[in-house]
């Protein structure tokens, strides 16, 4: 039986490239886990161009697929950098961490994949983390003069300033926001607790009531009597057909379109085959 070769490399598990990732890095790993099946590398903020390098050169993960950043506004370096590696050779994808503030820069890895430019643009626009070495370093997914940085945790989801076009002025001008309206709040309380606020018609349970009862012991009281009974008995509509029908048709009635005259009855018994399936000699011309 002739064996299939297939161009794409067998798939690498993550364990069978840790340790030999972990000794090539040495005192720079400052942690190494298995997250997802995927090997997950944490060195240390100076030394990630030549980790990347190291990986690039020795280890075979020859693409840098994509930069991202996290926020941890608890920690106090609040951001993470991960970069995202590929080995074409091995089938294999890592990830690499670094931490660092806002104040200090990481250095750049533009020398070992020109696509870190736009990467890293990327992420100092979301983030605000600045990269050492990048030549290029400018906002890249938001408009000129944003102010801030949309994806930090203490950013607020409104925003500072809020873009339309003024038809005054005819071009697009740049204001602070401006809420619609309040925000609503909203009472989550069970109906059968009650809320704390009058609903409509709720005001007719602090009605006083009645000591006696509403009683209607006179005609008088319900509208009825004497006079009422014989306006009711007066007809205002018009007498039916049937009580001034006559037996003679009305004036201008239409003419009868046929006239024609009765059968006789069928000769035998309807059980009988041929009776019952006599022909009609009006039909049948005979």
């Amino acid at each position: 039986m002739a064996t299939v070769l297939h161009s794409a490399p067998k798939f690498t598990p993550a364990e069978d490239v840790k340790d030999a990732i972990v000794a090539s890095l040495g005192a720079v790993l400052l942690e190494a886990k298995i997250v997802h099946e995927e090997l997950v590398l944490t060195v240390k903020r100076e030394s990630i161009e030549d980790v990347i390098r190291t990986l690039r050169d020795e280890h075979e993960y020859q693409q840098l697929m994509e930069m991202a950043g996290v926020d941890y506004p608890q920690r106090l370096e609040r951001f993470e950098v991960v970069y995202m590696l590929l080995s074409v050779t091995k089938n294999h994808r890592l990830l690499v961490k670094v931490s660092t503030d806002e104040n200090t820069p990481v250095p750049t890895v533009t020398n070992l994949f020109p696509c870190a430019g736009w990467l890293e643009r990327e992420v100092f626009d979301m983030y605000g983390v600045l990269f050492q070495g990048n030549t290029d370093l400018r906002r890249i997914l938001t408009d000129y003069g944003f102010e801030g940085h949309p994806f930090r945790k203490d950013f607020p989801l409104s925003g500072y300033q809020e873009v339309r076009y003024s038809e005054e002025e005819k071009r697009v001008v740049y204001e602070p926001v401006t809420l619609a309206q309040d925000f609503r709040s909203f009472d989550f309380m069970s109906p059968w607790e009650g809320a704390e606020y009058v609903l409509p018609g709720d005001e007719k349970a602090d009605a006083p009531k009645s000591d006696a009862p509403k009683t209607t012991e006179k005609p008088s009281d319900t509208g009825a009597g004497k006079a009422t009974d014989a306006k009711a008995a007066e007809k205002k509509s018009h007498a039916a057909p049937a009580q001034t029908d006559k037996g003679k048709d009305a004036s201008g009635a239409p003419d009868a379109t046929e006239d024609r005259p009765g059968k006789a009855p069928r000769e035998g018994d309807t059980t009988d085959t041929k009776s019952a399936t006599e022909v009609d000699k009006d039909k049948s011309g005979s």
